[in-house]
């Protein structure tokens, strides 16, 4: 029996993972982070992924954040859970989210070490073993697939869909190309994803070659924002899309890149910013520097205003 057809709409969240003081996960904090995406208009949520630090928590916080998270979901939206690491890691990973009723697992790469193509293939089926859960492969780092790799996935019966972290619009195209004219359901049905960091900033070019579905950090701070890019996105207006882009996300971005980890580690100062409890980053992710966070302060300020100045203009 095949997979049943997911559905996987609207704007994602990946919600991060609050810490306490000596670094604990606090999950009271984490269920009121949950329950703000939810409470924001978040079509799924994708917990302890890339956002929320999947590479520093144990199996067994991993196991603790789905539980809560379905608890406080109860059913609004779908709950995935990521898992990966080394093949063993991967493989109890997606059996525990499955145990867990998570609604479907992000496999992020092989820990450390890069195999030939067959490898990788060999590496998702032997992750996946016997479950049935929904599976969407992470298209990065140690994990990147051609085109003719990537349309093996759909020989995995639970493997939904693919999404990409490697940036590489061409090898997308390839990709999405070659799936798609297989002419089978199943490969009109798979899934692609933007997951690159800030991927509104790539979001007009990837909806161009089929790929319209992408995962929002600003969503974990200024989800106003946030919808009105994926809104300004589905109704194709460029002016809505190159404002924010120019007024808020290119100055995010240009902070995000003058340090490492700072894809996670300024989504997590923007929220304190806004009052959320979601504490530090665990190591080797840093912390911005006090002058930083002012900056970061100010974008995220003139970001609401020119969300203003677009709204007064509608």
């Amino acid at each position: 029996m095949g997979q049943p057809k997911i559905e996987l709409d609207g704007l994602l969240a990946f919600p991060l993972t609050p810490f306490t003081e000596d670094l604990e996960v606090n999950l009271d904090g984490f269920a009121e982070n949950v329950e703000s995406h939810v409470a924001a208009g978040a079509g799924a949520l994708f917990v302890a992924c890339g956002t929320g630090e999947f590479s520093s928590l144990s199996p067994d916080e991993v196991a603790a954040l789905l539980a809560r998270a379905r608890e406080v979901v109860a059913g609004r939206v779908p709950v995935w859970i990521g898992a990966g690491g080394g093949a063993a890691a991967a493989r109890a990973g997606i059996a525990a989210a499955q145990a867990g009723g998570a609604d479907g697992v992000l496999l992020l790469p092989p820990y450390l070490v890069t195999g030939p193509q067959p490898g990788l293939v060999d590496f998702v089926r032997f992750a996946v073993d016997d479950t049935s859960v929904p599976v969407i492969v992470y298209h990065r780092g140690t994990g990147v697939f051609t085109a003719g790799s990537a349309a093996q996935l759909l020989d995995i019966p639970s493997v939904v869909g693919l999404k990409d972290g490697y940036g590489d619009v061409e090898t997308m195209t390839r990709i999405v190309t070659t799936i798609r004219s297989l002419g089978t359901q199943r490969s009109a049905d798979f899934l692609f994803f933007n997951g690159l960091p800030t991927a509104e900033m790539s979001a007009k070019a990837y909806a161009a070659i089929g790929v319209a579905r992408y995962s929002s950090a600003v969503h974990c701070f200024a989800p106003e924002i946030a919808h009105r890019f994926h809104r300004a996105l589905a109704e194709g207006d460029t002016e809505v899309m190159d404002t924010l882009l120019a007024g808020f996300y290119l100055p995010l971005v240009a902070l995000r890149d003058e340090t490492p980890g700072f894809a996670v580690s300024l989504v997590k100062a923007a929220a304190r910013l806004r009052g959320d409890k979601v504490g530090t980053v665990r190591p080797p992710l840093i912390e911005p520097t006090a002058a930083q966070i002012d900056r970061l302060g100010g974008i995220v300020e003139r970001g609401f205003e020119v969300l203003k100045g677009i709204e007064a203009r509608s």
